[in-house]
């Protein structure tokens, strides 16, 4: 109903602009109708009544634009009320109270000028304060990891990461399986296992059938040239189901210790 009765005041508004715009073309008309006449023909008898009739448009306009101006002034004053107060307390509001939201941003802006600054053990610490304030955000976890890999050179480091986190609580499917899809590469490009790349492969087709997680594991085990169906699953960095009101995923710790691999 609000917009109805701005509707209805703005067609006034509008209507107000044409009368007045209409009664300026009349009055323009008339008035070089008058002066032909005047200098033209000094005894004709309407131009009494045609002096008249401006006078009285005139006045009719003068209405008009009185009536316009208190109308325009209405209708830009609910605008200001009814719309741009709203949105500029709106905006005044977030900015003052919506302090969750702004302190994770600025965390995570915190951690990547860390980054920047070659800080790199800060900025871990920095996105570790932004996955607690939000715990199903696989982002900061990403982060810690690609900064053990890239910039400490510790491969290691970013594993232990990515398995500590699919170990330590449950994850949706597609976070779930982008960590064990960059666990494989982890394990198949930095330590030259391919053996357990292929293992953690196979356990993604298992662990997520008719999914395109699933076949994306098949696509990538093919251009390895394995058989995912017929060669047997090695033992070593598995990730086995857990039982129920468990973890979603556990994995084994035989490869966390570099001794331990041939």
């Amino acid at each position: 109903m609000k917009w109805v009765g701005k509707l209805v005041l703005l067609f006034l508004v509008l209507g107000a602009w044409w009368v007045f715009a209409s009664k300026g073309k009349e009055i323009e008309k008339l008035e070089r109708q008058i002066t032909q006449m005047e200098e033209t023909d000094f005894g004709n008898q309407e131009l009494p009544e045609m002096k008249t009739k401006l006078d009285g448009l005139e006045g009719e306009r003068t209405f008009s634009g009185i009536l316009l101006t208190f109308l325009t002034a209405g209708f830009v004053g609910i605008l200001f009320v009814f719309v741009v107060l709203p949105v500029m307390a709106h905006k005044v509001t977030h900015a003052v109270y919506d302090s969750a939201e702004m302190i994770e941003r600025d965390v995570m802006h915190d951690a990547r000028v860390l980054v920047a600054q070659g800080e790199y053990e800060a900025a871990i610490e920095a996105f570790k304060q932004a996955a607690k304030a939000e715990p199903l955000n696989r982002l900061p976890w990403v982060e810690i990891a690609k900064i053990q890999k890239d910039n400490l050179e510790n491969p290691q480091a970013a594993i232990d990461t990515i398995r500590s986190v699919l170990e330590g609580q449950r994850w949706e499917i597609n976070d779930a399986a982008y960590f064990l899809f960059r666990l494989a590469e982890l394990y198949n490009e930095e330590l030259g296992e391919r053996e357990s790349a292929v293992a953690i492969l196979q356990q993604v087709v298992e662990q997520f059938p008719r999914t395109r997680h699933s076949a994306n594991a098949k696509t990538r085990l093919h251009e390895w040239g394995v058989d995912e169906a017929g060669t047997p699953q090695p033992q070593v960095a598995a990730v086995q189901p857990p039982p129920p009101e468990s973890i979603r995923y556990e994995l084994p710790d035989v490869q966390d210790d570099p001794e331990n691999r041939g």
